[in-house]
């Protein structure tokens, strides 16, 4: 391995961190104990290597161009996993503290993750989370997430996924639209409904609404009046104001269920799920804040 970051290279990247962090090069020098004519060279030094502008700078104040805030994301990055890589080494390992940030589906979010996070702070209170809530791909290198949790497995090997949970699919629909259509006995019955359709925002197309029928899972594609896309929730809406039919997440329609807002449809061809995963990056090192999270979230969605 050829060596490519010199002394003086990872020093200049810690001076324009600090002063990314704080919008000002007087700040990071007295942090750093040197004067800010040292961090101004060391931010030039990079800006020259790079053949960008890391910072726009004013008589009042600087702040970071897109290219600045790019690199600074993966500088603070690095810089943290070294540091963390240290303390492992040495046996210094403290508790897990920083910023994670991780991106979710928006439904998952809202009614998996969110509600334990205040718990889980409460367990490493030095931890600031960023929650991302998007049914989006995302770059981890590009964007700078720890995590992700995302509703299949990845395509890319790059990429290590840990299942959470296989969440069961149900079919719901509100009293007032049975009444007024007819509550669906058979899978050929659901061709005669308003069948709410999501629309995967990969590819555009339809979500097919999947049953079992004599033990083994199948694929119905449903037809109507009504398409969502972006977000899950949308449909369940819906659904709850008699529009139509839909076929979600159990998970988000418990309480539905329960006080009669919504009735579960086809039972007996009922029982399927679709996977959860939680995806970070084959090649990084995971910081204390990460294992720590990682493991809370497997254990508290598990139990």
């Amino acid at each position: 391995m050829q060596r490519q970051f010199g002394d003086l290279l990872l020093g200049s990247i810690e001076l324009f961190c600090l002063a990314a962090e704080s919008e000002s090069f007087t700040v990071a020098a007295a942090a750093a104990s040197v004067n800010p004519a040292a961090v101004s060279r060391s931010v030039a030094r990079l800006e020259a290597r790079l053949g960008v502008r890391l910072f726009v700078r004013t008589t009042r104040q600087i702040r970071l161009t897109d290219a600045g805030r790019r690199y600074f994301d993966q500088c603070r990055q690095a810089l943290s996993q070294l540091a963390e890589a240290e303390r492992e080494a040495t046996g210094h390992q403290i508790a897990p503290a920083g910023v994670l940030r991780i991106s979710m589906p928006t439904p998952y979010g809202h009614y998996r993750v969110l509600p334990m996070l205040a718990t889980f702070r409460a367990r490493y209170p030095q931890v600031r989370i960023e929650a991302h809530l998007s049914n989006r791909n995302i770059d981890f290198a590009e964007e700078g997430f720890d995590l992700a949790i995302r509703g299949r497995a990845p395509r890319d090997s790059n990429l290590i996924a840990r299942k959470l949970e296989d969440a069961q699919l149900v079919v719901v629909a509100a009293p007032a639209y049975l009444r007024r259509a007819g509550r669906p006995e058979t899978l050929d019955d659901l061709a005669r409904h308003d069948c709410i359709q999501f629309e995967l925002p990969s590819n555009g197309r339809h979500v097919p609404w999947t049953f079992k029928l004599d033990r083994e899972a199948v694929e119905i594609t449903t037809n109507g009046a009504y398409t969502t896309s972006g977000d899950a929730l949308a449909g369940v809406t819906l659904a709850r104001h008699g529009a139509g039919i839909f076929q979600t997440y159990r998970f988000l329609v418990e309480q539905d269920l329960a006080d009669g807002t919504l009735e579960e449809l086809l039972p007996a061809f009922g029982g399927c799920t679709r996977p959860f995963m939680l995806l970070y990056p084959h090649n990084r090192h995971l910081s204390t804040r990460v294992r720590s999270f990682v493991d809370f979230l497997i254990d508290e969605v598990r139990r």
